[in-house]
């Protein structure tokens, strides 16, 4: 008799983009492969956009990790360096976002040979920009989608966070959880965080039953 299946893990890990648990399927492959391409875009700047929970603010660490880059809160050309890198995110929910401040670090950017990734949960073409120029500018900038974690991808965020806390699993719980929980980042996390506090609780291994336990109490 066989013991239990453990799950693989068929995805690429991200040791150039120096997050190892960063993980690829085709919910983000097309902004990672932008991410990749970094400094050669065609513009200074790279939108990234898609729900609240899709990923965007990991992928934005792992910008800044791989360029050794500055997080910002609001646009300011001040900050500019030749070559250097930059993000501002959730761009179109700043309150009062200064369009002229905008415009003038895109400027900036330019004129220094710098990037910057901007995140947002809804398409450029959707933000409230009434500065023409600036919209101008946001047309000719690549924009790429992130859609919500798909079945591949919540199932290997779950099995590297259960790695993570040093517990096995079988193939059948994470099957069991993909379709019945939240599909976001975060709670693949607290979805793994509450299993593994109830396991330790009833000195149990994870299984199906006390998975879907945790489920319901949800």
């Amino acid at each position: 008799m066989t013991g239990p299946r453990q799950i693989p893990i068929p995805f690429e890990h991200r040791p150039a983009l120096q997050r190892d648990d960063y993980l690829v399927t085709p919910a983000n492959a097309e902004a990672v492969a932008w991410i990749d391409r970094w400094p050669d875009w065609p513009g200074p700047l790279l939108a990234v956009w898609g729900p609240e929970g899709c990923g965007k603010s990991h992928l934005a660490q792992v910008f800044l990790a791989r360029t050794d880059g500055r997080l910002l809160t609001m646009p300011d050309a001040d900050v500019v360096e030749a070559g250097g890198a930059y993000v501002l995110e959730d761009l179109d929910r700043i309150p009062s976002l200064d369009e002229e401040a905008l415009f003038h670090l895109f400027n900036a950017l330019k004129s220094a040979e710098g990037r910057i990734l901007v995140t947002a949960r809804t398409a450029p073409a959707r933000w409230s920009i009434a500065l023409a120029d600036l919209t101008s500018r946001l047309k000719g900038s690549p924009a790429v989608e992130i859609t919500a974690p798909d079945d591949a991808l919540l199932a290997a965020l779950l099995v590297k966070h259960f790695s993570d806390r040093q517990l096995r699993v079988d193939a059948e719980v994470v099957a069991y959880m993909v379709p019945r929980m939240n599909r976001t980042f975060q709670a693949a996390a607290d979805l793994v965080a509450a299993i593994d506090a109830e396991a330790l609780a009833r000195k149990r291994a994870v299984t199906v039953p006390l998975v879907r336990k945790v489920l319901e109490a949800e």
